[in-house]
């Protein structure tokens, strides 16, 4: 009776455990880091460079543009199976097959496929240890793809061009240095492209290296999502080669830059201390701006705004916090908005999903972070929006960027890749209560009040209404008309359509 209970109850324990590994191959978890572009992509198993799961599949079909045909690049294979039974990594086209690979075999690394489209299929089974794989693909317009996981030292060549796939962000490894000094040619080549603003991850790009003399010693920063390390003394370093638009756009504090509000605070020896927006030029010393409002539920948003003076090629922006040990505020995250003298307000936006770009700030109140913008904005006005911050917002800036073309003077507000959403951001009455003194320029100051724009415009009708009632009055003398005609008593409402045109600004929320 105790043996038939042991095998009722091994009977179940097989029922119940079987459909958890039906379950997990049903769902494909076994995959892990995606990212996928038009013509390029990453994939990875999951985990990666983790040891992947046991009994898990993972199955994703990618494609480029027909008309192209399809280049895989194994940057990583490491399946424990040795016969490819118990796990494996399977590429499958309408007409061919490639693999199964596993274990120790000789993989190629790279697959040239007569198709744009192809089945990538990773399964596992029980096992111990293996990383998985880690797969980069582009169309055939990028026969100079290279993996996430190339380094500068493996090319011997001091001058070269290779295309880095969307994705190389968040794949692990290493960058030494920065976009004006260089990086260690131990840096992940990619992954330093990103950092140094040359390509956006969503999308991947073409890169040009120029390879140098190494020097003693690598500054790190955090820029464009990616931590670089503090790097030592290597032979070689690498940089890369620009538009060279990328130089600091010089702002007089006192007549370029206004703010939402300003945070004034008394000091022990009684003096008023105000962290107002001319502090906020980030080559300056002393404290940054401040705003007045450290509420993180306050309704109104509060902003830093930059006049250029004329339309610009805006590049980048280098932010930092109050930079002073005994107030640690800075922007956690912030979004941008840009516009020009007749424009709207307008958000930036992401490339790929065309929502409303929200950028990495500051880590701590003393270090500098740098962020691009692929495409670049063109505008003449610029407006940093705070969407986190520690303890109080508070900023210094530099804008990086050139003058434009003529071609570009004539184009839109934006460099942008696709056809920008109705979403417009507009100026609010926050901005018209600022405590600096708006300044005069091409376009109407932010800071003019609603009666003096309305007073012209009231003044403007009541002319035009006596005129027109001038006109009536000859003609009812001449044809012995008593009464004025319904389209003249019309014209006494234009005022306070006028009105209601001002007081429905749009907001920026």
């Amino acid at each position: 009776m105790v043996a038939g209970a042991r095998s009722d109850l091994l009977a179940l324990l097989l029922a119940v455990s079987a459909p958890f590994w039906l379950q997990a191959e049903e769902l494909g978890d076994g995959c892990g880091h995606i990212v996928t572009y038009e013509d390029s992509g990453t994939v990875t198993s999951k985990n990666y460079p983790g040891t992947y799961p046991n009994h898990t599949v993972c199955e994703k079909m990618i494609t480029v543009p027909k008309g192209k045909r399809l280049i895989l690049r194994l940057g990583d294979l490491d399946i424990e199976s040795q016969t490819c039974a118990s796990g494996y990594l399977l590429f499958t086209s309408s007409s061919d097959q490639y693999g199964p690979y596993c274990g120790s075999m000789t993989v190629p690394k790279e697959l040239l496929l007569n198709t744009n489209e192809v089945t990538v299929r990773f399964e596992s089974g029980s096992h111990i240890s293996g990383r998985g794989f880690l797969l980069t693909y582009a169309s055939s317009d990028h026969p100079d793809l290279i993996t996430c996981l190339e380094r500068a030292n493996h090319y011997l060549d001091t001058e070269y061009s290779k295309f880095c796939p969307a994705g190389c962000r968040d794949i692990a490894g290493d960058i030494s240095g920065n976009v004006v000094d260089g990086y260690r040619d131990t840096s992940l080549l990619c992954k330093a492209a990103i950092h140094a603003g040359i390509i956006a991850d969503e999308v991947g790009g073409q890169i040009s290296v120029l390879l140098q003399k190494g020097i003693s010693r690598y500054e790190g920063i955090l820029a464009n999502g990616v931590l670089s390390r503090d790097g030592s003394l290597s032979d070689k370093r690498f940089l890369f080669t620009s538009n060279g638009c990328n130089r600091s756009l010089s702002l007089e504090p006192d007549r370029q830059i206004r703010a939402s509000s300003s945070w004034e605070w008394t000091n022990e020896a009684g003096d008023q201390v105000r962290w107002s927006p001319g502090q906020a030029r980030l080559q300056d010393q002393g404290p940054s701006w401040a705003s007045g409002d450290r509420s993180k539920n306050h309704k109104q948003r509060e902003w830093l705004r930059i006049d250029l003076g004329e339309k610009k090629k805006i590049t980048g922006i280098r932010t930092t916090g109050s930079t002073q040990s005994n107030f640690n505020f800075y922007v956690k995250s912030f979004v941008m908005n840009f516009r020009n003298n007749d424009s709207k307000w307008k958000t930036y936006k992401g490339i790929v999903n065309n929502e409303e770009k929200v950028f990495q700030g500051n880590l701590n109140f003393r270090d500098p972070v740098r962020n691009n913008f692929i495409p670049p904005i063109v505008a003449r006005y610029v407006r940093v929006i705070p969407q986190t911050w520690h303890q109080r917002i508070a900023l210094k800036v530099e804008l990086i960027g050139c003058q434009i073309t003529p071609s570009e003077t004539q184009g839109n507000d934006s460099l942008v890749w696709r056809k920008t959403s109705p979403n417009i951001v507009g100026s609010t009455k926050r901005e018209d209560e600022t405590i600096s003194k708006p300044t005069p320029s091409e376009e109407m100051p932010e800071g003019i009040s609603i009666t003096t724009l309305v007073i012209p415009l009231v003044l403007l009708a009541l002319l035009m209404a006596a005129v027109g009632i001038f006109a009536v009055l000859r003609r009812r003398k001449k044809k012995g008309n008593t009464y004025g005609s319904a389209k003249i008593q019309k014209t006494g409402h234009h005022p306070a359509c006028h009105q209601g045109e001002v007081r429905k600004a749009p907001s920026v929320n």
